[in-house]
């Protein structure tokens, strides 16, 4: 009995054994499969809020063009929302410090291989990681300059504009340095954000095709010369107030932050204010009482 009892435990730890060789691990112990799920995870934080609302960011933007009035009513309709600082929070900061701490992770592990991807290809990997970091130190700043002085009280909404135009107007040695980094930042974010779309494009399996990923790159080099030629355009407005175009309804917008009252209004002027044009000379009417009587006839 104690030797058929042994020979029957015997087979049973060694099935068991190889059970538990068999059995599935998790995702994240393989570093290989961890590496390809945080890479999903920086692409789709970087796609879905952060460009997003680089686009909504650029196009409300625009309402700069249209003066001071336009620029203060759009920001106060944004801090008007309900619970915006919470929504800032979850779908624009912390995507966006994830995405910049798996981009930074990405930097400093950057391996080139000229063989499977070619040298324009490696060109490209290059300029989107240099790009990436202008883009961190850029939002920072920006953030800096406007977001983080309103949490410490010292800017308000009604601020936003006058705090822009001094800064991008200023010089220093009388180089507008502001402008300038405003400018690279802004082509930094317009060059990351299209070459990372076509990335993701890619990557996902929405571009597969030779000819699909020609197409889109075409597509998405004019959506960052778009985006680019918006930030610009602000930013040249906010330095010298000039235009490089305008919106179809800044013309009736602005016009009144840079002309007088007079010119622009189209009610006709109350007797109380004075007239532009020259007076004509005030003849007496015969039938007015204070007129001058006529000299008597001397005639005998």
């Amino acid at each position: 009995m104690q030797a058929s009892t042994l020979r029957i435990e015997e087979p049973r730890w060694t099935v068991t054994e190889s059970a538990k060789a068999r059995e599935p691990q998790s995702p994240w112990r393989n570093p290989k499969t961890r590496a390809f799920l945080l890479r999903k995870l920086f692409s789709l934080t970087g796609v879905v809020p952060l460009a997003g609302f680089t686009i909504f960011h650029l196009a409300k933007n625009t309402s700069a063009l249209q003066g001071r009035e336009a620029f203060t009513a759009m920001a106060e309709q944004i801090n008007g929302l309900p619970f915006v600082g919470l929504l800032e929070i979850v779908f624009i900061l912390v995507p966006l410090m994830v995405h910049a701490a798996f981009g930074i992770l990405i930097v400093i592990d950057a391996r080139y291989n000229v063989k499977a991807y070619g040298f324009n290809r490696n060109w490209m990997f290059t300029l989107q990681r240099v790009a990436g970091v202008l883009a961190i130190g850029f939002i920072g700043y920006h953030l800096y300059e406007l977001r983080i002085q309103k949490m410490l009280g010292k800017l308000g909404v009604y601020g936003f504009y006058d705090a822009l135009s001094a800064d991008l107007s200023s010089t220093i040695w009388g180089v507008p340095a502001v402008a300038l980094i405003y400018v690279v930042g802004i082509a930094a974010v317009a060059f990351h954000l299209a070459n990372g779309l076509w990335g993701f494009f890619c990557s996902w399996g929405i571009t597969v095709s030779r000819r699909s990923q020609r197409l889109s790159a075409a597509l998405l080099g004019i959506f960052g010369i778009v985006l680019f030629a918006l930030g610009a355009n602000i930013t040249l407005y906010f330095a010298t107030g000039s235009k490089l175009f305008v919106p179809s309804s800044s013309h009736s917008l602005g016009a009144a932050d840079h002309c007088p009252p007079s010119a622009l209004s189209s009610e006709p002027s109350s007797p109380e204010s004075p007239s532009p044009e020259l007076p004509s000379p005030e003849l007496p009417s015969p039938a007015s009482p204070s007129a001058t009587p006529p000299p008597a006839d001397s005639t005998p």
